[in-house]
């Protein structure tokens, strides 16, 4: 089996191309329930957020997890073809630990992926589809992704998402503290969208989220800072009008908030400008509203522009945690390399200590038969070295007839080394 990393996200693919291959928590528990009983591809994990959906898996081969992907999404594989990014081994687990850590994002470092990467890897544990190796693997990455965050600045200056968006309704208005905000949805991104709007002291923050208890608990946590209000989720195309800033991100897989419903607000608004930010993937809003005279609509590939100036410090450290994140990825690959051999390296020991045995069996016996001591030890230490030294023997003279020469040179180096030093160097390549 060989580890694979497979998928897009926004830097292979487009919004439309990311919303057609993305999967809701519900959906992707169902598909994985039913991926267990299959022999070909059952230890896998998917990552599907706002900017990727990936793949990870042990398997046979990659082209395994490019068609589940395309068969389970209804697509082509010869349109997903050109937009996947495939890896594997040491680097399939270099690009998990670089998303972990928020190397790989759209914001440069930002701390939600982590989350979203645990969330992934639980929700397949609870479908069976996680062995214990691929836990393994994943246990590693998270392990990488602290070190990342506490030795480096990556994830200093909390850019985020949420941070994004405020400092765009900043820049698209001149008095934050007169604005009021409408969350559609009280998930993790939108949470972040509203502290950071309460941080810079908007005058009020309405949320609207389907279920009463999400969106108790974002007012509890950010009531000190901002005056609430939450509103029935049927009621949105109602309190449209009352925003001054959008920022909707529900998962759902139709769109929430369409042309005519922000039409209308606008003339209710007496067509003050607005601003409306789409996080969720596929899109909350309709893409047709950016044509109407004063709403400025952003989605998440659009955030990308408005974040870049934010970004400077954290991609000077990104630069060590590139190295850090190659130097963990080379260590796990080698530590189960090593697991591996293990086996392998009990059973040279234990025909060695059988050997050994046989060949002492008979030299106390012709000891005990009365045959020369000297004679005896002799014979026994020329057969046990002969024994002992016949499959290196053997592996020397196979490795002196392969094509490539640096296959002998490097045995024949490193045994020099054990006969002097007795310790093993370790292999250029």
């Amino acid at each position: 089996m060989t580890f694979f990393a497979l998928g897009v996200n926004h830097h292979t693919a487009s919004v439309e191309l990311r919303e057609r291959i993305a999967f809701n928590a519900e959906r992707l528990s169902t598909l994985l329930s039913e991926q267990n009983a299959q022999e070909d591809l059952n230890d896998l994990v998917v990552v599907s957020t706002c900017n990727r959906t990936e793949i990870y898996a042990n398997a046979e081969n990659i082209d395994i997890l490019l068609s589940w992907l395309a068969k389970t999404n209804d697509i082509d594989v010869k349109q997903l073809f050109n937009h996947v990014y495939r890896y594997e081994n040491i680097q399939a687990v270099s690009h998990l630990m670089r998303v972990a850590s928020g190397l790989d994002s759209l914001m440069l470092g930002e701390p939600q992926i982590l989350g979203q990467v645990k969330t992934a890897l639980s929700l397949a544990k609870d479908a069976g589809t996680v062995s214990s190796a691929l836990n393994g693997i994943f246990d590693y990455a998270f392990y990488a992704a602290k070190r990342v965050r506490s030795e480096t600045a990556v994830g200093s200056h909390a850019v985020s998402m949420g941070y994004a968006v405020a400092q765009l309704a900043h820049q698209v208005f001149s008095h934050p503290e007169k604005l009021v905000v409408l969350m559609v949805a009280a998930g993790e991104m939108n949470s972040l969208v509203a502290k950071h709007m309460a941080d810079m002291g908007v005058a009020k923050i309405i949320i609207c989220n389907r279920g009463m208890e999400r969106a108790e608990k974002l007012r509890d946590e950010i009531s000190s800072f901002v005056d609430v209000e939450i509103i029935p989720f049927a009621q949105l195309a109602d309190h449209l009008y009352r925003a001054d800033v959008i920022s909707s991100c529900t998962g759902s897989l139709h769109q929430v908030i369409d042309y005519k419903e922000v039409k209308a607000a606008l003339k209710k608004r007496r067509y003050q400008q607005m601003l409306m930010v789409d996080l969720a993937v596929p899109r909350d809003i309709d893409p047709k509203v950016e044509n109407l005279d004063g709403v400025y609509l952003y989605g998440v590939d659009d955030l990308q522009t408005v974040i870049d100036e934010n970004l400077a410090q954290r991609r000077q450290a990104a630069v060590e945690a590139e190295v850090m994140v190659n130097q963990l990825a080379t260590q796990l690959v080698s530590k189960q390399k090593v697991k591996r051999a293990g086996g392998v390296i009990a059973a040279y020991r234990d025909a060695g200590n059988h050997v050994q045995q046989q060949e002492l069996s008979l030299a106390l016996q012709q000891l005990q038969s009365g045959e020369d001591a000297e004679k005896v030890l002799n014979d026994f230490s020329h057969r046990l070295t002969q024994k002992l030294l016949h499959p290196t023997s053997l592996l020397l003279r196979e490795a002196v007839k392969e094509n490539d020469p640096e296959y002998f040179d490097w045995m024949k180096e490193n045994l020099q080394q054990i006969l002097a030093n007795n310790r093993i160097p370790k292999k250029n390549h």
